[in-house]
């Protein structure tokens, strides 16, 4: 993949900055006295120009699913800190995310600001906490994401699902939506490059990300699973299967 040159990539950075900017002052200042609904389309508009900044290209295949009143439990395989803005450029999605991530500079403040649910991922009884915070928030109406294979991959693979917040969707009696992510060279073999795993550093994998000519991530939506009838066990395997067969066939 050829790379970006130097200009460009200033451009995009001194883009990135002032979007940031944008997206923090919306967060301090606006996010907090607006409805549900405003509340959406900004997150969604700052995705959207975000993923711009980065010329990262979003497309789709399978049927997205109508969002009604129903909150529903999307899940996901996981490869990169841009899959969750890919996600939410496309639809109003609550995410929940490791403890850690409130930390990070300036995008953690974001984070936090946009009602992203935080896990002690090493904490077993935090577990409980959060399928109640989930389930409620589904039984509100609010669509939620969770990524459980529990840490981003490469893309080569899909880990085993672990099973605890795929209960909130039981207990919320609504429907687990698996999305499969896929980042895609020209000849449709994965972008390893695009992956943020392993040591890979937050700036280091933008910094990838900007030598990039255009990046791409290819979202495919399954068909819905109904969660009433079934344990989060085979909730977490069929949806499982439905990502894998659409990565891999």
């Amino acid at each position: 993949m050829q790379s970006t040159p130097i200009f460009i990539r200033w451009w995009r950075i001194a883009s990135i900055v002032m979007h940031t900017f944008t997206g923090v002052a919306l967060a301090a200042l606006v996010l907090p006295i607006c409805n549900r609904t405003m509340r959406r389309r900004l997150i969604q508009w700052w995705c959207t120009r975000l993923l711009r900044c980065f010329n990262l290209r979003v497309t789709t295949s399978g049927q997205l699913p109508a969002l009604h009143h129903q909150g529903l439990l999307f899940v996901a395989n996981h490869i990169s800190w841009s899959d969750i803005h890919a996600l939410n450029s496309l639809l109003p999605l609550r995410f929940v995310a490791k403890m850690e991530i409130k930390d990070w500079p300036v995008f953690g403040y974001l984070v936090r600001k946009s009602g992203t649910i935080f896990i002690h991922r090493g904490r077993n009884r935090d577990a409980a906490r959060v399928i109640q915070i989930c389930s409620q928030a589904l039984k509100q109406h609010d669509h939620l994401c969770v990524f459980p294979e529990g840490t981003t991959t490469e893309g080569l693979s899909v880990l085993p699902f672990k099973t605890s917040l795929i209960q909130a969707a039981i207990e919320a009696k609504t429907m687990v939506v698996p999305v499969a992510i896929h980042y895609p060279l020209p000849d449709g073999e994965a972008n390893l490059a695009a992956a943020y795993a392993g040591d890979t550093q937050l700036l280091d994998s933008m910094n990838t990300y900007l030598h990039m000519r255009q990046p791409t991530v290819h979202l495919h939506f399954c068909a819905p699973i109904a969660a009433e009838g079934l344990t989060r066990q085979q909730l977490a395997q069929q949806a499982h299967a439905e990502i894998t067969a659409a990565l891999y066939g």
